[in-house]
């Protein structure tokens, strides 16, 4: 989300498209659900209609018993014909759907632990010999249906105890051969065989939410002497010291609470603390700098592991003098392999660079040139380019200030701060709820409209019934009078007989055409109400999923830094779905039980209005049952959504760490995870489906005792007319019938609100200011311009209550300027960048091209500014899309922008621009997904770039290519880059040093230099060697610049 709030990639307009699909089909579904529904409100009366009219045409005449047996007969054959053999069908197919789901899914190729065949084609056993892995003429990919290869031929051998080097440009096939030896790529051909236990590092450092003592032990005995040693040489022993709570600090999903180089260094602890035979480290000194990359190495790499077989992915070349064989890897396939000396005397790119200088700390030192000089002398160029590359600042990546309570944690620890933990709410639901839901659907008129279809489709249906009757009745009454019956003996009255005067009385032809049409009305009304509420119903589910959407995608980022994943996605899906399906359903049915209750009520009352006291006495007792039972299945239903956020967190976060987590061979461990956390769910469930059953339970009981009381009745009221007995007690089976399931489903709709109250939580989170600029504030198309940045008494905080991390900064960059942002870990660096977009609160005035930033619509000003993340993220869908996901550029714009970043050839065959990406870019390599962020940028065409420590985690090359295309495509643009490398700023016009939030120098490097400050005493701590190489180039940069502003 917070790269969705950079770079402005997905509105929701956008993202409307994503579920206007799913919408569609759930709407169908629902139609269906609520003709169905309807169909047991008429179904009885239909065949009875048919049945009458079929007896009546063929000279039966119609009787009171005779009638109310049908009535009878067809009430039972409807609630099982009609009710329940209907719904079990769509449960069934319901169930079959699921079914075929999680068969396709088991059907999925399974993980390959041992495998062995006589022909050769895949091997992973245990050897005897001295290799300690050993593959012979692999050729594997990830597609099977894929024409292209990812590693080919390979022939690879890493004796026991040897350090090997794995080199190579972006995508290459460096990580895939990892993957292949752990047995994650599928081997086409050839053998891999592995000698021995494996540990794992993985190149994107996975870290989860629990103590950072049990993300190093991992499931693994602890073993306290083995511990501090590996946090020794993994250079963690000052981290730890700086925590609150030490190793027993909670890091959060992802370990948002740790920097980038605390992460990888816990995750390099994770595979060197796991005792194993062979190590696999996929790149884990990248995302450090020189003085730790180089204890990292010295420590634990080549001391702590020099018994243990070691394949080291790198790019840092200055560590590769101590591998005992370097492999080169280009397109998949091994390029050249040897020993450092061998290297140095082939005659390819990367082994030129390897004996540039020999010095103890390998640096590719070239003089500055401009771009004109090297697109003349390409081996300078590259050498010049991987310099770029390989020096680095002392300082790591600033953490991120908001850390992610673990949801079940192990060890005792301090109580996690409130805002990580889940609130819910208590009591009932408040009637703005309802009120909320029914408007997101309709207007006051709309609601008023259903509610009367509601009653006008009761009324027919309780007139149907009663019309049936009064008429049959009345003229059963008058045919049994004495012939000799006189108008004077009309005074006799009857008071168990409903009578109709008899002049009044129709036939019986007109009598069933009247019938028909009180029928028909009935059909049409019924099912035109069962539509318009179902729309009411998908407007408001729609409604309020589009709120929710806005509230989640406007909110401030500390939202996102104290919910996992987990916690959002339950919103999303679970309750999202029951306001789709279980709701609208819900609420139909309990509604329209409640009209036909009361209409069966009204017209037992009419026929006994002694009736009106059992009626209300268990209308009663039912209520005060159905309170109790809210009470407390509400709290159930909140703690069974409470409970399922855990689940949700914990597979995604295993989903992420998948290949570390089999590497470990931990899937029991997860395994027990998550049927922890799916047990506290499932007995939150359980619970609430036995108070239910209890709630059942005791509503038959009263309901049979309703009718004893009613049947009853008639003895004592000497009744003797069947058509009044008769329909008494159908209509007090079908009232108890109803009561019953009615208040069921009142408490399954009570229970089913609280998924609106959880999405309408989301819909009020407190939103960033100003998301849209004001008509009269509206910036120029092409603000800004110039790409003036001022700070004027800047401060910035992340929370209200937490203190500044950005101090009183007053800071003017001049437009086209190249500015270096440095400063030691949580010096305010990555901040700088927080406050420019405003992703925090922020004090004081931020002014572009003399426009303050307050004034600006977040989206107007977020949009206006390009950035390069380190962590590069790319959406599902397709190449086009995560370019140009609004539309607004041609295909041969785009096919430039990849020309720039070099990455046209890949695509320019096969599928082109629709090449799809999947879900967070993970089938291109990071090198990739860099240089496709980069194509972003170049598109967007912005006057203000930001790179937040863009080539941090990029090989040299690639790094390489992105420094000279920054210079080439951006050197009229504000260029503020926030540095883990101090060469790749040496040449910058001014240099920001950044220390605990304030600016303590700002001025060009060379000028620094001359100087005993904080930027000076960080280029002394790279080494002499490396401190006349910056300062070479921080001199030659200083003079070209004066050269330009005296000729200007």
């Amino acid at each position: 989300m917070k790269l969705v709030s950079l770079v402005c990639t997905l509105p929701y307009a956008v993202a409307q498209r994503g579920w206007r699909s799913e919408i569609r089909i759930i709407r169908k579904t629902s139609f269906l659900r609520g003709i169905f529904m309807s169909f047991n409100m008429c179904t009885t009366r239909l065949a009875v209609f048919s049945t009458l009219i079929t007896l009546v045409l063929q000279g039966n005449r119609l009787s009171a018993d005779r009638v109310f047996v049908y009535v009878s007969y067809f009430n039972i054959l409807c609630f099982s014909m009609s009710s329940m053999f209907v719904r079990a069908i769509a449960e069934v197919a319901e169930v079959y759907v699921s079914i075929n789901r999680l068969q396709e899914f088991l059907l999925l190729d399974e993980f390959i632990k041992m495998e062995k065949t006589t022909n050769g084609s895949l091997m992973h056993k245990k050897l005897t010999d001295r290799d300690g892995v050993s593959l012979k003429n692999v050729t594997a990919k990830w597609n099977e249906s894929s024409s292209d290869n990812t590693l080919e031929k390979l022939f690879l051998n890493a004796n026991k105890g040897k350090l090997v080097a794995i080199i190579g440009q972006v995508g290459s096939g460096k990580s895939s051969l990892l993957q292949a030896i752990l047995g994650e790529l599928p081997i086409s051909s050839g053998s891999c065989l592995v000698n021995g236990s494996l540990s794992y590092a993985c190149q994107e450092p996975w870290v989860f939410a629990a103590t950072i003592r049990q993300n190093i032990v991992f499931g693994t005995p602890f073993d306290q002497k083995r511990y501090d040693e590996v946090v020794r040489v993994c250079a963690l022993v000052r981290d730890f010291e700086q925590f609150p709570q030490g190793d027993l600090t909670l890091v959060g999903e992802r370990g948002t609470s740790l920097s980038g180089g605390q992460k990888a260094r816990v995750n390099l602890a994770r595979a060197v603390y796991n005792e194993a035979d062979i190590y696999l480290l996929d790149d884990p000194l990248s995302a450090v700098d020189t003085h730790v990359g180089k204890h990292l190495f010295d420590e634990c790499i080549n001391s702590y592991l020099k018994h243990k077989t070691r394949i080291l992915v790198t790019h840092q070349l200055q560590y590769l003098k101590d591998a005992d064989n370097i492999v080169i890897i280009k397109q998949g396939q091994i390029q050249m392999q040897g020993s450092y000396a061998d290297l140095m005397k082939s005659e390819i790119d990367y082994a030129k660079l390897l004996g540039v200088e020999e010095l103890d700390e390998i640096e590719d030192i070239v003089d500055y040139k401009t771009e004109a000089d090297q697109e003349n002398t390409r081996l300078p160029r590259i050498l010049r380019q991987f310099s770029r590359m390989s020096t680095r600042s002392t300082q790591s990546k600033v953490s991120r200030r908001s850390s992610i309570a673990l949801e079940s944690e192990i060890v005792e620890l301090d109580p996690p701060s409130s805002d990580h933990i889940e609130k819910s709410s208590k009591g009932k639901i408040g009637k703005s709820v309802y009120i909320q839901y029914m408007m997101a659907g309709t207007n006051i008129c709309g609601f008023l409209g259903v509610v009367l279809m509601f009653l006008l489709s009761q009324g027919a249906a309780s007139g149907a019934d009663y019309w049936m009757v009064t008429q049959e009745e009345s003229l059963a009454y008058y045919d049994q009078l004495p012939d000799n019956y006189t108008e004077l003996n009309q005074s006799f009255v009857d008071t168990n007989v409903i009578l109709i005067p008899k002049e009044d009385i129709f036939s019986t032809e007109t009598s069933l055409f009247i019938y028909t049409a009180i029928i028909v009305f009935l059909l049409v009304i019924t099912f035109s109400r069962a539509i318009i509420f179902y729309v009411m119903c998908m407007k408001s589910s729609q409604g309020l999923h589009n709120s929710m959407f806005n509230g989640i995608t406007k909110t401030r980022m500390r939202f996102f830094d104290v919910n996992p994943s987990g916690r959002v996605l339950n919103r999303f899906s679970k309750d999202i779905g029951s306001v789709d399906e279980i709701l609208p359903k819900a609420l139909l049915d309990a509604t329209q039980i409640l009209v036909t209750a009361l209409g069966a009520l009204v017209v037992s009352v009419i026929i006994n209005y002694l009736f009106i006291i059992p009626v209300c006495v268990i209308g009663f007792i039912c209520y005060f049952i159905r309170e109790l039972y809210l009470k407390i299945s509400k709290d159930l239903k909140r703690l069974e959504g409470i409970t399922k956020s855990p689940v949700f967190t914990h597979l995604n976060a295993t989903l992420q760490g998948l290949s570390t987590i089999r590497a470990y061979k931990a899937q029991d461990i997860l395994r027990n995870e998550f049927d922890k956390h799916q047990d506290l769910h499932s007995s939150a469930y359980f619970l609430f489906i036995g108070t239910s059953v209890t709630f059942g339970f005791y509503l038959d009981l009263f309901s049979l005792i309703f009718i004893s009381l009613v049947t009853f009745s008639f003895l004592l009221m000497e009744e003797t007319f069947g058509g009044n007995v008769g329909l008494a007690i159908t209509q007090s089976l079908g009232l108890v019938g109803l009561l019953q399931w009615g208040i069921r489903q009142s408490a399954e709709v009570s229970n089913n609100m609280m998924s609106v109250e959880r999405v309408l939580e989301y819909k009020y989170l407190e939103e960033e200011p100003l998301l849209e600029s004001a008509p009269d504030k509206l910036p120029a198309s092409d603000w800004p311009s110039k790409g003036l940045i001022q700070f004027e008494h800047t401060s910035m905080k992340y929370v209200e209550t937490d203190p500044h991390v950005l101090k009183d900064l007053n800071i003017t960059i001049r437009p086209s300027e190249k500015v270096g942002i440095v400063g030691r870990t949580g010096a305010g660096k990555s901040s700088l960048i927080s406050a420019l977009f405003r992703l925090a609160r922020v004090e004081g005035a931020i002014r572009i091209d003399g426009i303050d930033t307050k004034d600006i619509g977040l989206q107007d000003l977020r949009s206006r500014i390009s950035i390069i993340p380190q962590d590069p993220v790319l959406f599902s869908g397709t190449l086009r899309k995560n370019l140009d996901p609004f539309d607004h550029f041609s295909d041969f714009d785009l096919w430039n922008a990849l020309e720039d970043v070099e990455l046209k050839d890949s695509y320019d065959s096969g599928d082109g621009l629709r090449s799809k990406v999947t879900e967070g870019g993970s089938n291109f390599s990071v090198g990739q997904r860099q240089l496709i962020c980069l194509a972003r940028a170049i598109l967007r065409n912005n006057k203000i770039l930001m790179l937040d420590e863009a080539t941090a985690n990029v090989d040299p090359q690639t790094d390489a290519l992105i420094q000279k295309t920054i210079r080439l495509k951006f050197a009229d643009c504000t260029v503020l880059t926030v540095a883990h490398r101090l060469n790749t700023i040496m040449d910058s016009d001014k240099v920001l040093v950044m220390d605990a939030g304030r600016m303590v120098e700002f001025d060009h490097p060379y000028l620094l230099l001359q100087k005993n400050g904080h930027f000076s005493k960080m280029v002394q701590e790279t080494g002499k060697a490396i401190v006349d190489q910056l300062t070479r180039i921080a001199q030659e940069s200083y003079i070209s610049n004066q050269k330009l502003e005296n000729d200007s």
